[in-house]
């Protein structure tokens, strides 16, 4: 079958996205602020051999979306609902990358019901309690965002021994935003509290050379949420999926299959 390539029309935005279709389980995927729906070369093939219907889309202002209006911007998980709705996914399993996963753990707190299971990969979640974000401030001096987007996000190994893959990564990465890094707010004010009640199997991969969420950072959550497992994945940074595809995958099959 082929993959559809759609615009998502939203009473105020056009969004682009992909669906590989088919009779599987919907897998949802959602990217990094460095990203798109562009950026999945290594998962679409893996997870749709494995049987699954695979989604993914770029978010506002993103590579193929529309920004809409700047002083309006909706919400990140409003938009995936109605990307869900639109494509009649009444429940899927959903994956978000680095900054995809701060909309993914929103889009579980507002919508629990509409998920099979939640995959949170390299993220910080997006807590807002005050002693995790003075954490993040020790791990992140002031500068840190303005060091080279490759440095920030891919690990020292990959850098050091693909640079193939960083000059592809990179490209990708110039295209997914050419008006600049699009944010939206959460819909929920995200907190240790609220998270201990997100009941939904969850599993957090983390990267062993992340500068944004290292295996300590991991730790945190595997103590909080009720029903998580962890991976760390070794010589990777910030862009696992990336980085080391063949094992970032694995993990997850092996996740899937178990939900």
């Amino acid at each position: 079958m082929a993959m559809i390539e759609g615009i998502l029309a939203l009473p105020d935005v056009r969004l682009a996205y992909w669906d590989t279709g088919g009779p599987g389980t919907p897998v949802v995927l959602l990217h990094a602020a460095s990203g798109s729906k562009d950026v999945w070369e290594h998962q679409l093939p893996a997870l749709r051999g494995a049987g699954y219907r695979v989604i993914a889309h770029s978010r506002r202002g993103y590579s193929g979306s529309e920004a809409g209006p700047r002083d309006a911007p909706g919400t990140g998980s409003g938009d995936l609902l109605g990307l869900l709705d639109h494509l009649g996914v009444a429940t899927c399993h959903l994956v978000g990358t680095a900054a995809g996963g701060l909309v993914a753990t929103d889009f579980a707190l507002s919508h629990p019901a509409r998920l099979r299971s939640l995959t949170l990969a390299c993220t910080i979640v997006g807590v807002v309690d005050e002693d995790y974000l003075e954490l993040g401030a020790r791990l992140r001096p002031a500068g840190f965002t303005e060091l080279p987007i490759e440095f920030q996000e891919l690990g020292p190994s990959y850098r050091a021994e693909n640079p193939e893959g960083v000059a592809r990564w990179l490209a990708l990465e110039r295209r997914a935003h050419p008006g600049g890094r699009f944010r939206q707010a959460a819909v929920n004010r995200i907190t240790w509290q609220a998270l201990r009640q997100l009941a939904l199997p969850t599993l957090m991969v983390n990267g062993d050379a992340d500068l944004w969420a290292p295996p300590a950072i991991q730790r945190l959550f595997l103590r909080c949420l009720p029903r998580v497992q962890g991976v760390v994945i070794r010589e990777s940074g910030h862009s696992a999926y990336w980085e080391q595809p063949e094992a970032f995958n694995a993990a997850l099959l092996d996740f899937l299959k178990g939900h």
